[in-house]
């Protein structure tokens, strides 16, 4: 048979031209860049500092403006379950030419710029000039500026830097000046540090913090959970006539009687109701009639007044500002100060608060209520777990992915009447 050749013609030409890549990622040496998102009205002689944090005095990053004051860096982070990056784009100007690139930054993380007050930032050294040891007196000490300055950590601080600007260094001193007392003498203003005053500062930005509604996340957690009564479950309600009657005539028809779970449900239930007097909050009840003629009564959240959801907005502000910028020894005081103070009558709240109490310690009791504020936690409790096993079972999926053939084949082979390793390095 004869041989036919083939002959081999040149290469295919593609039709379609590929386009070049207009933007080029490059791989920049040293720590990897963080996405920082600053407030426009900052200048350019503003600088990213170390200070001491006011809740526990370790160094802590925070934007200084000479002209607009000082910011905290608030960080936004992203779930760890799906990775994720940010690649943003850059023009550098070179001989009034705009040349297109990127960068990637593999943290997802945000880092925002927020506004801070600088009293927090000082507030330590004030709450430590105390008298020294060994004197009668307890009270605070009159001294200058900048020796209570002077007393805040030196380590990995740009403090002293940032004073050395005669409009920062004013801030301060004029945010100082609003919760001391202070004496002159001579040419120089003596400052002590007075809780009464710190009291009010703290409780004026509670009060703009809480005006209009805290944050959607707080306000659930820590406004509607806290003062949210629990709910009445659906049961039977079946006055005593109609079971008599039920009941004769299934002894009539020869048939077995009706239970009485339903009367000790609807008795619970009259007893739990009936326990809330007129003091108590009231609780509205509704019938739908349903099948066998019995009726299911359901029983509404008790709904808190206006002024008790103020009152426990003001507090969950005024505790959320304690527990992240003032110490935990100068927040106790705080507190203590505040409840014997008459700035605020938080009494309406405390009565509320024992009263959800009671109806909650009585639901529990009877078994006639469900706590619905529990079972959201439960519910969020399974759903973390869910989501543990969802990536525990997602990475073993990669891990047997990553493997290669001779792995997956030596898991295969039976080993039942080998030695192991170990029984070739036993001492003889």
């Amino acid at each position: 048979m004869a041989r036919t050749r083939s002959t081999k013609t040149g290469p295919a030409t593609s039709t379609e031209s590929a386009t070049p890549s207009q933007i080029t990622l490059s791989v920049k040496p040293g720590p990897p860049p963080r996405l920082l998102i600053l407030p426009k009205h900052a200048s350019s002689k503003a600088r990213i500092v170390s200070l001491p944090n006011p809740r526990h005095g370790r160094p802590s990053r925070y934007l200084v403006c000479p002209e607009s004051g000082v910011y905290e860096f608030i960080k936004v982070a992203a779930p760890r379950t799906t990775p994720r990056s940010w690649l943003i784009e850059t023009h550098d100007q070179d001989n009034g030419a705009k040349e297109a690139g990127a960068d990637v930054v593999m943290d997802a993380d945000l880092y925002m710029a927020t506004e801070i007050d600088p009293l927090f930032l000082v507030l330590p050294a004030l709450a430590d000039a105390k008298a020294p040891k060994g004197s009668r007196t307890k009270k605070r000490l009159f001294l200058t500026s900048d020796d209570h300055l002077d007393k805040l950590p030196e380590e990995s601080s740009h403090l002293s830097e940032i004073l050395g600007w005669r409009k920062t260094r004013a801030l301060f001193e004029n945010r100082m000046a609003v919760v001391c007392d202070s004496v002159e003498a001579g040419d120089e203003s003596m400052l002590r540090l007075s809780e009464d005053k710190l009291l009010t500062a703290i409780l004026d930005k509670a009060k703009q913090m809480s005006d209009g509604g805290l944050p959607p996340s707080m306000e659930d957690k820590f406004v509607n959970r806290a003062l949210e009564a629990p709910t009445l479950m659906p049961s039977r309600n079946i006055d005593a006539g109609e079971s008599s009657a039920c009941r004769a005539t299934a002894e009539s028809q020869g048939t077995t009687p009706r239970t009485e779970l339903a009367d000790s449900q609807s008795t619970a239930a009259s007893l739990v109701i009936a326990s809330s007097s007129a003091s108590q909050p009231s609780t509205t009840i509704t019938s739908v009639p349903g099948e066998d003629e019995a009726n299911v009564v359901v029983a509404s959240a008790v709904e808190a007044p206006h002024a008790i959801v103020n009152l426990q907005r003001l507090r969950v502000a005024f505790d959320f500002i304690c527990s992240n910028y003032v110490s935990p020894n100068l927040t106790e005081q705080l507190q203590l100060l505040l409840k014997d103070s008459a700035r605020v009558d938080f009494s309406p709240l405390d009565d509320y608060l024992a009263k959800v109490a009671q109806l909650r310690a009585e639901a529990v009791a009877t078994g006639a209520f469900s706590d619905f504020s529990r079972k959201r936690s439960r519910d969020e409790e399974e759903d973390e777990a869910r989501a543990d096993r969802k990536r525990k079972l997602e990475d073993e999926k990669k891990r047997k992915a990553n493997e290669s053939r001779g792995v997956r084949d030596l898991k295969k082979v039976n080993t039942s009447g080998m030695k192991k390793m170990s029984d070739f390095f036993k001492a003889k």
